[in-house]
């Protein structure tokens, strides 16, 4: 018993776990403590370092002070395996100063070393150790590639890239999956040359999704959705297992391609679809990509076919949910959007992460429903992470664009005061936002404080900066700022810019200045600068010039039923009723239909979408009944 209690307090003071210690009581020599006892200097970790993960320290207390203390005591430094163990510890400046002090560090060392300077994204030093160790003619292992490698992804050039490939060759680690595949991701992802990617992804003996998936990535961020979408195939071929990151690239491939070329990828995932041998797994991951492809085609009929076509199985999974709240969005349909997100709340146990609720808070804002909006804040302070919100400043953004078209400034700029760290972005959703909701004086003032944040406008800062000035009438300001948009090399006016200007000068009653600019502009005039120009003609009287504004506004638009309506209007101002008559049987020539108005209302948490003239509400009856006796109750002014 009582060697039993020495052996457990000396373990506690040495801070040996159960295995730590008995190694050291079985093979105990080396170092001698003052009191004569001997220790190993792996007391001091506990066991063998794992270089895969961070170690733990077994010395409770203030575990870095009384260890170097300890260690020093013992001279117990100059030992590679407590010195490997003790730069694991420290941020990169204080470990390399325990490595200095080795006069004979193996590769363990070296490997730790490399891989703090990698952590802290610290290329150039990981480098100048990796060629210090071949100096000492020590042989690197599959850690020490592995470790150098991920420092790759800061600022290796591409020739270190191919000389660390070369040392690849020559230690023998071409067949090593992990190595392989890290120097495939930093060819494809961090020095984008896809020849050598594509050429060592060959001669991989063994590929893994880990190959696939960094090839895919390195072609979608490069733009080359073609290599991209075949390689996908060739995974489903193969008889590959899809995960969820393959997915993501292949669906940020779909993004990048032209119409034309989607169509056709879409044709050929639709015949690997139908066919009966392919299993429930790949079809539903083939569905997934299928469901962003309509989506990005404006065919949202067939998201809804494609996702109801997914198994369980893939219902699992939040990205056909994530996915096809997207697509109802992103396509001016939110309340489809926010319908999906219920039935993924109700009907499945996926909890929402940020592509999820910025889309619903998309949604919210096109529809005003401000108690989602609100809901959606209150959940992700309740069940983010710490600080998500000051941090996050894709989330962020959403929410002040949410409060902003809800009509909540207060709440829009407590988001944006709260932020840690504003990007363009930001600053462009709040610009927007204040100019939106008639505050154009004070949108400028933050339009002009930008650059005391150390960022530079953009196109879309310039445009909220315009729509603010429109909105509120501020026509020197807007003057002011449109000829710096001109002077400027790296933001020139877009035919949205223009659009915008020509807005504000046509509200302003300066018609004739309008005209000037119009027929100055560098793009052809689109339905959007028609339209500006011809709502300031219809606002200051200008029936003549309304009229011929009207008509190139419908040949530039002829299938958008608005152009035709507003000509009508100007027709019917000065009396034109037989012209009236002409254009509404050419909209029947050309089968142009006007588009019904529409509006929402929330009522005890349910949605309800009204479109002018339709009979399709459930509760049509009590709703005209509410009206007649509405009607009935209020006065109405003869006219």
């Amino acid at each position: 018993m009582g060697w039993k209690m020495n052996r457990n307090g000396l373990g506690n003071l040495l801070g040996l776990n159960r295995l730590g210690f008995k190694q050291w009581a079985r093979k105990g020599k080396g170092s001698v403590w003052p009191n004569g006892l001997t220790c190993l200097p792996w007391a001091f970790y506990g066991g063998y370092p794992t270089l895969g993960m961070r170690p733990t320290l077994f010395l409770p207390g203030p575990r870095p002070r009384r260890l170097v203390s300890s260690v020093r005591k013992l001279d117990a430094h100059q030992d590679n395996l407590v010195a490997t163990r003790l730069i694991g510890q420290y941020p990169s400046h204080v470990a390399f100063r325990v490595f200095e002090q080795l006069k004979n560090p193996n590769v363990f060392p070296f490997n730790a070393t490399i891989r703090v300077f990698a952590e802290e994204g610290l290329f150039p030093k990981a480098w100048s150790l990796f060629r210090a160790l071949k100096q000492r003619r020590l042989s690197p292992n599959d850690f020490t590639f592995s470790f150098l490698l991920k420092a790759c992804f800061r600022c290796a050039s591409a020739g270190q890239v191919s000389q660390i490939h070369t040392h690849v060759l020559k230690g023998g680690f071409c067949e090593d999956p992990v190595v392989c595949n890290g120097l495939l991701s930093v060819y494809a992802k961090s020095v984008k040359d896809l020849v050598s990617a594509r050429k060592l992804f060959d001669e991989i003996p063994q590929r893994n999704l880990v190959s696939w998936s960094s090839l895919i990535s390195g072609y979608a961020q490069l733009g080359r959705a073609d290599d991209a979408l075949q390689l996908f195939v060739n995974i489903v071929q193969e008889n590959l297992r899809l995960e969820d990151e393959i997915l993501v690239s292949v669906l940020s491939a779909c993004s990048t391609i032209q119409v034309v070329h989607l169509e056709r990828w879409v044709n050929i995932l639709s015949k690997i679809v139908e066919d009966v041998t392919v299993d429930d797994i790949k079809r539903d991951s083939i569905n997934i990509v299928l469901i962003h492809s309509y989506g990005k085609l404006a065919r949202v009929d067939k998201c809804r076919e494609k996702f109801n076509e997914i198994t369980n199985h893939g219902i699992g999974r939040l990205l056909p949910w994530n996915l096809m709240i997207t697509a109802f969005v992103q396509n001016g349909c939110p309340i489809e959007a926010l319908h999906i997100f219920h039935q993924m709340m109700e009907d499945s146990n996926q909890k929402p992460n940020e592509v999820t609720m910025v889309s619903v808070l998309s949604a919210s804002a096109q529809v005003g429903d401000l108690d989602l909006g609100k809901w959606v804040h209150n959940y992700l302070r309740s069940e983010g992470s710490k600080g998500i919100l000051q941090s996050n400043k894709v989330l962020a953004t959403a929410l002040i664009d949410m409060y902003s078209k809800c009509g909540r400034l207060e709440g829009a700029k407590g988001i944006f005061d709260q932020m840690i760290q504003k990007d363009i972005v930001s600053f462009n959703a709040m610009i927007m936002g204040l100019a939106m909701n008639g505050k154009g004086e004070e949108a400028l003032q933050l339009f002009y404080s930008i650059q005391d944040f150390s960022l530079h406008p953009d196109s879309s800062t310039f445009l909220a900066a315009l729509c603010a000035c429109s909105h509120s009438g501020l026509l020197d300001e807007g003057r002011r700022i449109f000829s710096e948009m001109q002077m400027r090399i790296s933001v020139s006016p877009s035919l949205e810019h223009y659009a915008c200007y020509v807005d504000l000068l046509s509200r302003v009653g300066h018609i004739e200045e309008a005209l000037e600019v119009v027929a100055s502009m560098p793009f052809e005039p689109n339905n959007f600068v028609w339209g500006a120009l011809l709502g300031g003609c219809l606002l200051h009287a200008r029936g003549e010039l309304a009229q011929h504004v009207s008509k190139k506004l419908v040949d530039v638009d002829p299938e958008n039923s608005a152009g035709y309506v507003l000509l009508a209007n100007a027709f019917a101002a000065d009396r034109q009723w037989d012209d009236v008559s002409v254009l509404r049987w050419v909209m029947r020539e050309r089968g142009v239909k006007k588009q019904p108005g529409h509006s929402w209302i929330q009522i005890d948490g349910i949605m309800h979408e009204f479109l002018v003239g339709s009979p399709g509400h459930p509760q049509m009856g009590m709703i005209y009944e509410t009206l007649g006796t509405l009607e009935k109750a209020v006065k109405v002014p003869q006219s």
